[in-house]
């Protein structure tokens, strides 16, 4: 398919029009131009700031968290890879502990578009009071063919192995599309008796049934085959990138996709921002900078992983059947015993809507009740349910709780003081 490539073209010929009306924007915005200080100027400067971010290639964000604050004071934070494999790298936000105990905890970042630094919000929240790793995977398009394919069983193998680097005393949260492999992952683990079973594990906004909440996704995803999908969306990446021929689901299909599930919302925010430029209201137009320059930064998704994922979750919706298998071995949620479950679901939620994660306490049924919980967010919707307000005020302290009521570490600290 030639789509890469002429999105790529697209892309190039507008680059003088970026240039041009980035350049017009920073003119008209001068303070010395008397016109800036007026109603048009703002609206001049205004329109120019959306043709700029219209035409602009959003390139990855980074973390940005170099300082984090402990009982009101502020500690530095330092990213450090401690493991990494072609497609991901497990990064950890190291800061001085002073001999004090932190729960650890291992953020499975969606790989479903977004970069993980979509969910710098939640590292954010939990960095004060807990040791924070993330999974940062890297865009398809930057790993050489040479380096193999990468699979969802691949994805599941790669979840296991940080598991196991992090040690048994990890308490892991899933954040939307690796719920279901994240799930499959502590199943595997625990089938096989395994000590580095997770001390807890966290599932938020998961499709684990998409039977239990039917979505757009989940009707167009039965509505064609798994070789309709390889030939309608699935792109090569052009030579000129290091993934050269490596075939992919392409960030800007997926971000289209994004786009369209709530066209109306997006256009309503586009609109309020070019009335925050034109009243002088900077706070709330970084706002919307800060959230666009995230959601607007997408990544290649490798084709075979893609394919499996809308094949095993969505068509066949396999987990909650009982059908899912890892390298020919069944993954059996049943088997889980020692580590405690928390779902997590937004009350306003359309991409995974309630039920659809809580699936997951029933197919855990040798988890005993105290070691089991849920939580259903009122008022919210996907994203707010691991950034903003809501989940920095109501969702995060039920997370943060359950996660030291099953931490044996800190029991035995509380004992021994």
């Amino acid at each position: 398919m030639l789509l890469y490539q002429m999105y790529d073209f697209q892309r190039a010929m507008l680059k003088p029009l970026n240039l041009i009306a980035d350049a017009y924007r920073t003119l008209v915005n001068h303070p010395f131009l008397p016109t800036s200080y007026t109603g048009l100027g703002r609206a001049v400067a205004a329109g120019a700031e959306m043709l700029e971010r219209a035409t602009r290639q959003f390139g990855k964000p980074e973390f940005d968290l170099a300082e984090t604050r402990v009982e009101g004071q502020p500690v530095p934070v330092v990213e450090r890879v401690v493991a990494q494999t072609p497609f991901c790298r497990l990064v950890r936000f190291e800061r001085p502990a002073d001999g004090q105990y932190d729960p650890k905890v291992l953020l499975i970042a969606p790989l479903s578009g977004h970069h993980a630094t979509l969910l710098r919000g939640t590292v954010e929240a939990l960095l004060p009071a807990h040791d924070v790793h993330i999974t940062d995977w890297t865009d398809a398009r930057l790993v050489p063919v040479a380096r193999g394919s990468f699979t969802l069983d691949d994805y599941i193998d790669t979840l296991m192995r940080f598991m196991r680097l992090l040690g048994p005393d990890v308490h892991v949260v899933a954040v939307c599309q690796p719920s279901v492999p994240t799930l499959a992952a502590v199943s595997l683990l625990a089938a096989a008796d395994d000590p580095a079973q997770p001390l807890s594990l966290t599932l938020m906004g998961g499709p684990i049934d998409v039977d239990a909440a039917p979505t757009v996704a989940t009707r167009l995803a039965r509505l064609h085959s798994r070789a309709w999908f390889e030939r309608t969306v699935i792109s090569c990446v052009p030579v000129y990138y290091p993934g050269a021929f490596r075939a992919v689901f392409p960030g800007f299909i997926q971000l289209s996709g994004f786009m369209s599930l709530n066209l109306d919302r997006h256009i309503a925010s586009h609109v309020a921002f070019f009335n925050h430029l034109v009243e002088g209201d900077g706070d709330s137009a970084e706002a919307h900078r800060r959230f666009y320059d995230e959601y607007l930064s997408v990544m290649d998704l490798p084709a075979e992983y893609y394919l499996d994922t809308v094949q095993t979750v969505f068509q066949r919706n396999a987990l909650r059947r009982g059908t899912m298998v890892w390298r020919g071995q069944p993954v059996e949620p049943g088997a889980i015993h020692r580590t405690a479950l928390l779902t997590v679901e937004g009350e306003r939620d359309d991409i995974s809507p309630p039920g659809q994660t809580r699936a997951a306490q029933a197919l855990c049924r040798g988890l005993p009740a105290h070691r089991r919980d849920h939580h259903l967010q009122p008022h919210v919707g996907h994203f707010g349910l691991f950034n903003g307000r809501r989940w920095r005020e109501q969702v995060m302290p039920v997370l943060a709780g359950f996660i030291r009521c099953h931490d044996p570490n800190l029991g035995l600290l509380e004992t021994v003081s």
